[in-house]
């Protein structure tokens, strides 16, 4: 990963995430300078300011980012998708345009989900109409990550014969955006539900300007998130097996320190085996994505399942042997715990992600 980028973050965060947690706000200050420096979606291109990193480096950074704040993590994998979005479906002009402005400090956000359009995104009821030179947006996208603090949300919609992604500014007439109230988990990213009442913008906010699959269009993004989801789950295994290792070293019960004692002993064990193996199907999904290998959906499927699912069991596992000590709310531990929980929802849960893998199992003995 770039040094310069993991140094910028670690100063950045330092010792503060438990307070962003407990106050559930990430200050629009630092998002913005980390923005400015590149950092929240470091994949951008060169020509457009960003720092070009591969699928490895940005994984490891995002990693990184994971295991010191899973929020700030969150905002980072929002901007990301915004911009791979942007990157792939963007015109020419659009692409310099809002590439550009997001690598100067802008902040963005992508809107998929909605009140009955979660898991089955075939769902999405926002619809997007031509009028004049215009497009009226109409609809309720829920639980989307960053947009509290975002300048532009990534809408996606039913445009025309199919489905479009819009960039909608977060502070035009008919946009509201309400924060989600105590989230279980990342309670500092901004998640926010974001309603859309007859908004008016210029049909150049369309992305490519025309209608795309809405299946194409998603599983592109989503494939973007669930890649980022995955690291950041890396890093929460990390920082768990780094609390939990420190814990067992120092704390003595029975007049040795836990970590002599055998069922402490292979509870770090776990801890290490759940970073390795998330570890290892996150690089597999990286290297499919830097040689656009065309198993890059199903190993990005693969690798947000694996890591999500690894992780909440190394969250439960660091409690467990913190004890009292790890059970503060606030404390690294005790956000993992709740953090991770998240991870095995968003961005495809458990469920459709097995559901995924299995055809994909089908499809082998066809």
């Amino acid at each position: 990963m770039s040094d310069d980028l993991r140094d910028l973050i670690g100063a950045e965060v330092g010792d503060r995430a438990a307070d962003w947690d407990l106050t559930e706000t990430l200050p629009p200050e630092v998002l913005r300078g980390l923005g400015a420096k590149g950092a929240l979606c470091a994949e951008v291109p060169a020509a457009y300011g960003g720092r070009g990193l591969t699928g490895r480096q940005n994984g490891e950074l995002t990693a990184y980012t994971g295991a010191l704040c899973s929020s700030l993590r969150s905002v980072m994998t929002s901007q990301g998708m915004a911009a791979w979005t942007i990157q792939r479906f963007g015109t020419r002009r659009q692409r310099a345009e809002e590439l550009t402005r997001l690598t100067e400090g802008g902040l963005a956000a992508v809107a998929f989900s909605e009140p009955q359009a979660g898991s089955d995104l075939s769902a999405i009821g926002t619809t997007i109409v031509d009028d004049g030179d215009d497009v009226v947006l109409t609809g309720h996208k829920v639980w989307s990550t960053a947009a509290a603090y975002a300048d532009v949300v990534v809408v996606f919609g039913r445009y025309r014969d199919d489905a479009a992604a819009v960039l909608v500014p977060t502070d035009a007439p008919g946009v509201t955006v309400r924060p989600v109230p105590r989230p279980l988990g990342c309670r500092a990213a901004g998640h926010a539900d974001v309603l859309l009442d007859g908004v008016r913008l210029p049909a150049g906010r369309v992305l490519s300007g025309a209608s795309q699959s809405l299946a194409l269009l998603t599983t592109i993004a989503l494939t973007y998130g669930r890649l980022s989801v995955a690291w950041g789950c890396v890093g929460i295994i990390r920082g768990c097996l780094r609390a939990a290792a420190s814990h067992a070293r120092t704390r003595e019960q029975f007049g040795k320190p836990l970590a002599q004692h055998q069922l402490i002993a292979r509870h770090l064990s776990e801890l290490v085996v759940a970073e390795q193996t998330a570890t290892r199907v996150c690089e597999h999904a990286a290297d499919c994505w830097d040689g656009r290998s065309a198993d890059l959906s199903h190993a990005s499927v693969l690798a947000k399942h694996v890591a999500a699912g690894q992780a909440a069991h190394a969250a439960s596992t660091a409690v467990q042997v913190l004890a009292s000590a790890g059970s503060v709310d606030g404390e690294m531990v005790a956000r993992a715990y709740r953090d991770a929980k998240l991870m095995q929802i968003i961005e495809g849960s458990d469920e459709i992600c097995q559901l995924i893998l299995a055809e994909r199992a089908l499809e082998g003995v066809a």
